[in-house]
């Protein structure tokens, strides 16, 4: 019965548990795995950023936590590539774009992108000694966006996900499989 690799059985969603998801959902899920990681690690090297007493030029430091947060968005970029050019539109057709979950999930995007993009440019832009207080400033960038996308991935998972897999029908959803790489 099974002739499409990215048919999806019925979705257990209700109430009673989570949602079987197809394989292209089941994919950006699990990207979150690897993502939730590098994010742990650089959220809390970030929150350390400041405490030592015995540092006075806390550059070095926030330029090490630059380049593990320039792997992370090498990272993220393609995910969110994926579900905001197509998993978001399939979805929008079906329940808008201007509110609810789609909105929200486009403005935590956008949020979490502005808060990474404004500590590297911070990092990029500094010059000199950077003393414990102006350090963690910078960082404090880093650990918003930690907490946004934290918050984020857990709303995809628990809702946007099954929900997905409840309205997306099965052309739609070759074509999300498509663009997450599965042929």
């Amino acid at each position: 019965m099974e002739q499409n690799s990215h048919h999806c059985g019925a979705a257990m969603f209700g109430g009673r548990g989570p949602a079987k998801l197809c394989e292209p959902l089941a994919r950006l899920q699990l990207e979150h795995g690897p993502l939730r990681e590098q994010m742990n690690a650089f959220a809390r090297e970030a929150a350390e950023i400041g405490q030592d007493g015995g540092i006075t030029d806390w550059s070095g430091r926030l330029a090490e936590l630059k380049r593990k947060v320039d792997a992370f968005v090498s990272e993220l970029d393609p995910h969110s590539e994926r579900e905001e050019g197509t998993l978001f539109p399939l979805m929008a057709k079906y329940i808008g774009r201007e509110t609810g979950p789609i909105a929200v999930m486009e403005y935590e995007h956008d949020l979490a992108k502005a808060n990474l993009k404004k500590f590297r440019e911070a990092v990029e832009q500094l010059e000199g000694a950077v003393d414990a207080e102006r350090a963690k400033d910078i960082a404090s960038y880093a650990i918003q966006a930690h907490a946004v996308l934290t918050e984020h991935f857990m709303k995809e998972e628990n809702v946007l996900f099954p929900m997905a897999e409840n309205i997306l029908n099965e052309e739609e959803k070759a074509e999300l499989g498509r663009a997450v790489g599965l042929a």
